[in-house]
């Protein structure tokens, strides 16, 4: 009888053990999940950021280069 009840007891503590670990992956695989999902998020705002801020200095560069083109222009034709 004593050893029907260790086995049993022994088999009780290994499902227990077995859900534990089930909840503890879970746990894992959600928090993983989660660090990744904030990682992808991080990089594509580095990357808006940076897209950004081609866009102003193509901007600025576009428009200096129009202003310089045209003012050497009028002097060719007023000079």
């Amino acid at each position: 009888m004593r050893m029907r009840q260790s086995i049993a007891q022994l088999e009780r503590a290994f499902v227990e053990e077995v859900e534990l670990d089930r909840v503890r992956r879970d746990h894992l695989r959600h928090t993983a999940s989660q660090r990744s999902r904030v990682r992808t998020i991080q990089r594509r705002r580095a990357r808006s950021s940076l897209r950004f801020a081609l866009l102003v200095f193509t901007m600025i560069a576009t428009a200096v280069i129009v202003t310089v083109a045209m003012f050497r222009t009028l002097y060719i034709v007023l000079g």
